[in-house]
């Protein structure tokens, strides 16, 4: 990391802490909820949504790195879809890396994977039968697109369900030899989407399959320390570090269901693995903290 990185990074920790100004550092913007794919875990595609014109985006990463953020995460839907006029996906990519220093991009993975982020992560959620029964057939364009993009950073991200589960095991050994990394969050049920909640039986089990597999050396990117914390949740949200941006515009600062659920009290359901991470790196869990520099580079 660059000497003004630690310096920003040990301000930011002084300045949230000792004074409280509790400002974002990580933050996503969703440019669009159009996709590809209607997977049946997913609510985005079931939102309509007016999307933001090129200026706007750029207007949006100018107020998010004045607010604080320095790590930067496209979403979508599909973000690779969105167009403004002659300007692309990859006009946006650009001006983000003008100004954070950390981009990444979530993909179903259905285009090719040629964009410029430091960073993509890719959705696989299952074997080729199981991935195509829970987001439609797309398995082997995926795979396809993984094995012959030259991103020196492909991270593949599961939404563990009970569509899934079973066969997770199976799915990150044959993900391990593909990918830079492995990353998981739990599915959330989302109003629109059918119950693909996990018991918190199932949950302890899937949990305790990825710690064993990490400790067995594939590259499970999330840390022991949050996995663990995840079998619970008796880890502690630090939910004011982020921000997100709806398709419209919208600004949302702090969780990432505000707004986006009825659920009274998300955090019960939260399995949301980055959120995880984020908050213990904060907390200075020694592992979370080197959890984020192998899947950020950011130190």
């Amino acid at each position: 990391m660059k000497l003004t990185q630690v310096a920003y990074l040990a301000g930011y920790y002084l300045k949230t802490k000792i004074f409280s100004q509790k400002t974002p550092i990580l933050g996503g913007i969703k440019v669009t909820h159009r996709c590809t794919l209607k997977c049946r875990q997913c609510p985005y595609w079931r939102r309509p949504m007016e999307e933001m014109s090129f200026s706007h985006v750029v207007g949006v990463m100018e107020r998010m790195y004045s607010d604080g953020v320095r790590i930067l995460i496209f979403e979508g839907g599909e973000p690779l879809l969105w167009r403004d006029g002659h300007h692309s996906f990859r006009d946006l990519v650009r001006e983000a890396k003008k100004r954070f220093p950390t981009v990444g991009v979530t993909t179903n993975g259905t285009l090719p994977l040629d964009v410029e982020t430091d960073v993509i992560w890719v959705s696989i959620d299952g074997l080729e039968e199981t991935h195509d029964a829970l987001r439609g057939k797309s398995f082997g364009k995926i795979i396809s697109h993984i094995t012959q993009s030259r991103h020196p950073k492909i991270l593949a991200n599961i939404t563990i369900s009970k569509g899934n589960v079973a066969e997770l095991p199976d799915l990150v050994k044959f993900l391990a030899p593909l990918v830079k990394g492995i990353t998981i969050q739990f599915f959330y049920p989302y109003p629109e989407s059918e119950d693909l909640s996990l018991s918190w039986e199932e949950r302890r089990w899937a949990l305790e399959r990825l710690i064993d597999l990490k400790k067995e050396g594939f590259p499970i990117a999330d840390s022991v320390t949050a996995l663990g914390a995840l079998m619970d949740n008796s880890w502690r949200c630090e939910p004011w570090m982020l921000c997100n941006v709806e398709p419209d515009g919208t600004y949302n600062h702090g969780c990432y269901l505000k707004n986006r659920t009825p659920e009274t009290n998300p955090c019960r359901l939260c399995g949301f693995a980055a959120h995880t991470e984020i908050s213990l790196a904060y907390q200075f869990r020694w592992e979370a903290i080197m959890a984020g520099k192998k899947i950020l580079d950011i130190f």
